[in-house]
């Protein structure tokens, strides 16, 4: 049986730090999309791609 996901049971130093990631993806996304148009390393391309899914499961709650 799987277990639902609760945000509201979670430690208060992990509230904060989730908190802290979604203020802060969005911006480092945007960063990093705009330095892998004009310096395309593979890096920088899977980079972009996990802050992308990122702040997709920020946004949903996934995480």
């Amino acid at each position: 049986m799987k277990r639902r996901f609760n945000p509201y049971t979670l430690p208060p130093w992990l509230k904060q730090i989730r908190e802290v990631g979604i203020q802060i993806i969005i911006p480092l996304t945007i960063f990093q999309g705009i330095r892998t148009i004009f310096f395309p390393t593979s890096f920088d391309v899977l980079l972009l791609a996990i802050l992308i899914l990122l702040a997709i499961a920020f946004r949903y709650d996934w995480l």
